[in-house]
Protein backbone atom coordinates (compact mmCIF):
# COMPACT_ATOMS: atom_id res chain seq x y z
CA UNK A 1 0.00 0.00 0.00
CA UNK A 2 0.97 3.46 -0.84
CA UNK A 3 0.83 5.52 2.19
CA UNK A 4 -0.83 8.84 2.99
CA UNK A 5 1.62 11.48 1.51
CA UNK A 6 -0.69 14.48 3.52
CA UNK A 7 1.04 14.94 6.69
CA UNK A 8 0.57 17.97 8.53
CA UNK A 9 -1.41 17.19 11.41
CA UNK A 10 -2.75 18.75 14.65
CA UNK A 11 -2.58 17.18 17.84
CA UNK A 12 -4.53 18.20 20.91
CA UNK A 13 -4.00 17.15 24.55
CA UNK A 14 -0.30 16.88 23.48
CA UNK A 15 1.12 17.94 27.02
CA UNK A 16 1.11 13.62 28.89
CA UNK A 17 0.39 10.81 27.71
CA UNK A 18 -1.57 9.84 24.97
CA UNK A 19 -1.37 12.65 23.27
CA UNK A 20 2.66 13.27 23.74
CA UNK A 21 3.44 10.01 22.41
CA UNK A 22 1.24 10.54 19.39
CA UNK A 23 3.16 13.83 18.99
CA UNK A 24 6.41 12.21 19.44
CA UNK A 25 5.64 8.96 17.01
CA UNK A 26 4.32 11.03 14.33
CA UNK A 27 7.55 13.29 14.25
CA UNK A 28 9.39 10.00 14.00
CA UNK A 29 7.91 8.93 11.08
CA UNK A 30 8.33 12.64 9.50
CA UNK A 31 5.20 14.16 9.77
CA UNK A 32 5.31 18.28 10.57
CA UNK A 33 3.05 18.37 14.00
CA UNK A 34 1.65 21.28 16.01
CA UNK A 35 0.77 19.72 19.31
CA UNK A 36 -1.28 21.66 21.94
CA UNK A 37 -2.22 21.73 25.35
CA UNK A 38 -2.85 24.08 28.16
CA UNK A 39 0.69 23.82 29.77
CA UNK A 40 3.13 25.93 27.93
CA UNK A 41 6.17 24.65 30.23
CA UNK A 42 5.55 21.06 28.73
CA UNK A 43 5.07 21.96 25.18
CA UNK A 44 8.26 23.60 25.44
CA UNK A 45 10.13 20.61 26.23
CA UNK A 46 8.20 18.41 23.58
CA UNK A 47 9.53 21.22 20.77
CA UNK A 48 12.66 20.84 22.33
CA UNK A 49 13.07 16.95 22.02
CA UNK A 50 11.08 16.40 19.00
CA UNK A 51 10.71 19.37 16.68
CA UNK A 52 7.05 19.47 16.97
CA UNK A 53 5.46 23.13 16.51
CA UNK A 54 3.99 24.02 19.57
CA UNK A 55 0.82 26.45 20.42
CA UNK A 56 -0.53 26.90 24.21
CA UNK A 57 -4.27 26.71 24.35
CA UNK A 58 -7.85 25.52 26.40
CA UNK A 59 -9.59 23.78 23.67
CA UNK A 60 -12.65 24.96 25.37
CA UNK A 61 -12.09 28.40 24.81
CA UNK A 62 -13.40 30.10 21.33
CA UNK A 63 -10.63 32.96 21.56
CA UNK A 64 -7.83 30.02 22.15
CA UNK A 65 -9.47 27.80 19.34
CA UNK A 66 -9.18 31.25 16.65
CA UNK A 67 -6.05 32.44 17.75
CA UNK A 68 -4.88 28.80 17.23
CA UNK A 69 -6.69 28.21 14.04
CA UNK A 70 -4.76 31.18 12.72
CA UNK A 71 -1.56 30.10 13.36
CA UNK A 72 -1.90 26.69 11.91
CA UNK A 73 -2.56 28.36 8.76
CA UNK A 74 0.03 30.79 8.41
CA UNK A 75 2.62 27.62 9.29
CA UNK A 76 1.62 24.91 6.98
CA UNK A 77 -2.02 23.99 7.36
CA UNK A 78 -3.22 20.97 8.35
CA UNK A 79 -4.71 18.07 6.41
CA UNK A 80 -4.85 15.85 9.67
CA UNK A 81 -6.58 16.78 12.93
CA UNK A 82 -6.33 14.17 15.91
CA UNK A 83 -8.64 15.24 19.20
CA UNK A 84 -6.93 13.40 21.95
CA UNK A 85 -7.75 15.90 24.63
CA UNK A 86 -10.21 14.93 27.67
CA UNK A 87 -10.37 13.16 30.76
CA UNK A 88 -12.61 11.45 33.57
CA UNK A 89 -13.21 13.16 36.85
CA UNK A 90 -14.93 11.13 39.47
CA UNK A 91 -15.71 7.44 40.10
CA UNK A 92 -19.16 8.23 41.17
CA UNK A 93 -22.82 6.84 40.90
CA UNK A 94 -25.46 8.95 39.08
CA UNK A 95 -27.17 9.48 42.32
CA UNK A 96 -24.15 10.92 43.82
CA UNK A 97 -23.16 12.36 40.85
CA UNK A 98 -20.82 15.69 41.26
CA UNK A 99 -22.48 18.72 38.90
CA UNK A 100 -18.99 19.98 38.28
CA UNK A 101 -17.19 16.99 37.39
CA UNK A 102 -19.71 16.09 34.48
CA UNK A 103 -19.50 19.42 33.72
CA UNK A 104 -15.97 19.60 33.19
CA UNK A 105 -16.40 16.31 31.54
CA UNK A 106 -18.23 17.28 28.61
CA UNK A 107 -16.53 20.38 28.13
CA UNK A 108 -13.06 18.57 27.63
CA UNK A 109 -14.25 15.52 25.75
CA UNK A 110 -17.23 16.54 23.76
CA UNK A 111 -17.19 20.83 23.55
CA UNK A 112 -13.37 20.55 22.84
CA UNK A 113 -13.47 18.02 20.33
CA UNK A 114 -16.68 20.10 18.67
CA UNK A 115 -14.86 23.38 18.68
CA UNK A 116 -11.70 21.93 16.97
CA UNK A 117 -13.28 20.48 14.39
CA UNK A 118 -15.66 23.21 13.34
CA UNK A 119 -12.73 25.31 13.39
CA UNK A 120 -10.59 23.00 11.27
CA UNK A 121 -13.51 21.81 9.00
CA UNK A 122 -12.95 24.55 5.96
CA UNK A 123 -9.61 23.54 5.62
CA UNK A 124 -9.96 20.35 6.03
CA UNK A 125 -12.48 20.47 3.11
CA UNK A 126 -10.53 22.38 1.05
CA UNK A 127 -7.68 20.53 0.99
CA UNK A 128 -9.50 17.42 -0.54
CA UNK A 129 -8.21 14.75 1.72
CA UNK A 130 -8.56 15.39 5.13
CA UNK A 131 -8.63 13.02 8.09
CA UNK A 132 -9.88 13.95 11.76
CA UNK A 133 -9.47 11.33 14.63
CA UNK A 134 -11.07 11.72 17.69
CA UNK A 135 -9.82 9.29 19.97
CA UNK A 136 -12.89 7.95 22.53
CA UNK A 137 -12.96 4.97 24.73
CA UNK A 138 -14.41 1.77 25.45
CA UNK A 139 -16.17 4.06 27.72
CA UNK A 140 -18.32 5.18 24.97
CA UNK A 141 -19.54 1.99 23.82
CA UNK A 142 -20.45 0.10 26.99
CA UNK A 143 -21.43 2.20 30.54
CA UNK A 144 -20.31 0.78 33.81
CA UNK A 145 -21.14 1.41 37.59
CA UNK A 146 -19.55 5.07 38.58
CA UNK A 147 -18.30 5.79 35.30
CA UNK A 148 -22.15 7.54 34.33
CA UNK A 149 -20.31 10.92 33.55
CA UNK A 150 -17.39 9.35 31.67
CA UNK A 151 -19.66 7.28 29.74
CA UNK A 152 -21.93 9.89 28.60
CA UNK A 153 -19.13 12.16 27.44
CA UNK A 154 -17.54 9.81 25.74
CA UNK A 155 -20.87 8.20 24.28
CA UNK A 156 -21.39 11.82 22.93
CA UNK A 157 -18.24 11.88 21.34
CA UNK A 158 -18.81 8.68 19.82
CA UNK A 159 -22.14 9.82 18.16
CA UNK A 160 -20.18 13.20 17.23
CA UNK A 161 -17.98 11.15 15.80
CA UNK A 162 -20.28 9.03 13.47
CA UNK A 163 -22.60 11.64 12.59
CA UNK A 164 -19.41 13.54 11.33
CA UNK A 165 -18.74 10.55 8.45
CA UNK A 166 -22.27 10.61 7.34
CA UNK A 167 -21.67 14.43 7.06
CA UNK A 168 -18.41 14.75 5.48
CA UNK A 169 -18.09 11.73 3.45
CA UNK A 170 -19.42 14.49 -0.24
CA UNK A 171 -16.14 16.14 0.44
CA UNK A 172 -13.44 12.93 0.96
CA UNK A 173 -13.07 14.06 4.70
CA UNK A 174 -11.74 10.77 6.38
CA UNK A 175 -12.94 9.99 9.84
CA UNK A 176 -11.31 7.78 12.30
CA UNK A 177 -12.41 6.56 15.96
CA UNK A 178 -10.10 5.26 18.11
CA UNK A 179 -11.71 3.92 21.39
CA UNK A 180 -8.86 2.71 24.29
CA UNK A 181 -9.54 0.40 26.78
CA UNK A 182 -7.08 0.21 30.20
CA UNK A 183 -4.40 2.25 28.81
CA UNK A 184 -1.82 2.75 31.67
CA UNK A 185 -0.53 6.88 31.79
CA UNK A 186 0.86 9.10 34.27
CA UNK A 187 -2.09 11.29 35.04
CA UNK A 188 -5.53 9.85 33.63
CA UNK A 189 -6.26 7.81 36.68
CA UNK A 190 -4.45 10.01 39.06
CA UNK A 191 -6.57 13.62 38.06
CA UNK A 192 -9.93 11.31 37.80
CA UNK A 193 -9.16 10.19 41.62
CA UNK A 194 -8.74 13.43 42.68
CA UNK A 195 -4.98 13.69 42.87
CA UNK A 196 -5.22 10.05 45.44
CA UNK A 197 -1.98 8.50 43.86
CA UNK A 198 -2.56 5.05 45.98
CA UNK A 199 -5.93 4.79 44.66
CA UNK A 200 -4.80 5.66 41.37
CA UNK A 201 -2.49 2.47 41.45
CA UNK A 202 -4.99 0.77 42.57
CA UNK A 203 -6.68 0.73 38.88
CA UNK A 204 -3.72 -0.48 36.97
CA UNK A 205 -2.67 -3.35 40.07
CA UNK A 206 -2.39 -6.92 39.14
CA UNK A 207 -2.51 -6.46 35.71
CA UNK A 208 0.49 -7.70 33.57
CA UNK A 209 0.24 -5.61 30.76
CA UNK A 210 -2.00 -2.80 30.45
CA UNK A 211 -1.42 -0.57 27.26
CA UNK A 212 0.76 2.31 27.16
CA UNK A 213 0.41 5.80 25.57
CA UNK A 214 2.98 4.69 23.11
CA UNK A 215 0.89 1.44 22.13
CA UNK A 216 -2.04 4.07 21.07
CA UNK A 217 0.04 6.31 19.90
CA UNK A 218 0.91 3.65 17.50
CA UNK A 219 -2.02 2.88 16.50
CA UNK A 220 -3.01 5.90 15.75
CA UNK A 221 -0.18 6.90 13.30
CA UNK A 222 -1.01 3.87 11.06
CA UNK A 223 -4.61 4.92 11.23
CA UNK A 224 -3.58 7.75 9.74
CA UNK A 225 -1.22 6.64 7.73
CA UNK A 226 -3.03 4.65 5.62
CA UNK A 227 -3.87 5.82 2.00
CA UNK A 228 -6.57 8.04 1.98
CA UNK A 229 -9.35 5.48 0.35
CA UNK A 230 -8.89 3.75 3.66
CA UNK A 231 -11.09 4.66 6.43
CA UNK A 232 -10.75 2.37 9.56
CA UNK A 233 -13.79 3.69 10.86
CA UNK A 234 -13.28 2.53 14.37
CA UNK A 235 -10.65 0.62 16.09
CA UNK A 236 -11.31 -0.53 19.74
CA UNK A 237 -7.78 -1.15 21.69
CA UNK A 238 -7.62 -2.90 24.48
CA UNK A 239 -4.71 -5.07 26.58
CA UNK A 240 -5.08 -8.91 26.37
CA UNK A 241 -6.41 -9.08 29.92
CA UNK A 242 -9.17 -7.15 29.73
CA UNK A 243 -11.49 -9.12 27.66
CA UNK A 244 -14.24 -6.25 28.37
CA UNK A 245 -14.92 -3.24 30.43
CA UNK A 246 -16.44 -5.57 33.17
CA UNK A 247 -13.68 -8.23 33.11
CA UNK A 248 -10.35 -7.64 33.91
CA UNK A 249 -7.53 -9.89 34.96
CA UNK A 250 -5.28 -9.64 37.92
CA UNK A 251 -2.80 -11.30 39.21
Amino acid sequence: MVENKSKHAVVTGASTGIGEATVRKLRSEGWQVVAVARRADRLERLAGETGAQVFAADITKDEDIDALAVFVSENGGLDTLINIAGGARGADTVGSANNDDWEWMFQANVMGTLKMTKAFLPALRAHGRGTVLNLTSTAGLVAYEGGAGYNAAKFAQHALTNALRLEEVENNLRVIEVAPGLVHTEEFALNRLGGDQAAAEKVYAGVAEPLTADDVAGVVSYAVGLPHHINLDQIVIRPVAQAANHKLIRK
